[in-house]
């Protein structure tokens, strides 16, 4: 995947912009009765389709994305600009769409950070290596934006290992959240 941070010209946060591309079982299983095109692609109405599909079923999960600020939850809106693609070479799709904050962010007043994850069940969400992390306009002059590395500790082994146990129907209480502990977070982080 590859985040996008929306900074206003102001500099505050205003949401994100994400790209996933899909491995190709879940791009197979997506893509399951839809007629491919002469050049072994899909039509444009498909893949419009699906989009909407993808994403009125992520709204009940706020769409995997997670904005705190301070280290306090941020409450995000609708999804917008979806779209999706297809590759024919390698068989894949890719998802894209915007995601804002209800009210924005402004970094200078404490730490922003943005994990992306599914709260009930581990989907490995991997940035890519090359630009995972983009700013649609530049942060304030001593602010930025760092892909920070996942914590290791014993504990979160411990865990992985729970969680690796449980059979695919298996949902944590409302009150877990193991998919934030496996999430890469994006930080933003100003000089004081």
């Amino acid at each position: 995947m590859r985040s996008q941070l929306i900074v206003s010209d102001d500099g505050m946060i205003t949401g994100v912009r994400v790209e996933w591309k899909m491995d190709k079982g879940y791009t197979l299983e997506a893509l399951d009765g839809l007629q491919n095109t002469a050049d072994g692609n899909y039509s444009a109405a498909d893949l419009q389709a699906l989009t909407e599909e993808n994403l009125d079923a992520l709204k009940d999960y706020g769409y995997f994305v997670y904005f705190r600020s301070n280290d306090e939850k941020q409450p995000i809106g609708k999804a917008f600009d979806g779209l999706q693609t297809y590759d024919p070479k390698d068989r894949r799709l890719t998802l894209l769409f915007s995601v804002s904050l209800e009210k924005p962010l402004d970094p200078r007043q404490g730490p922003v950070t943005l994990k992306i994850y599914d709260p009930e069940y581990f989907i490995d969400f991997g940035y890519v290596d090359s630009k995972p992390i983009l700013i649609s306009k530049p942060l304030s002059k001593d602010c930025s934006a760092s892909l920070m590395p996942i914590p290791k500790d014993s504990q979160l082994e411990d865990t992985r290992m729970m969680l690796a146990s449980k059979d695919k129907a298996w949902k944590p209480g409302e009150d877990e959240d193991y998919g934030g502990l496996f999430a890469q977070p994006v930080e933003v982080k100003c000089a004081p």
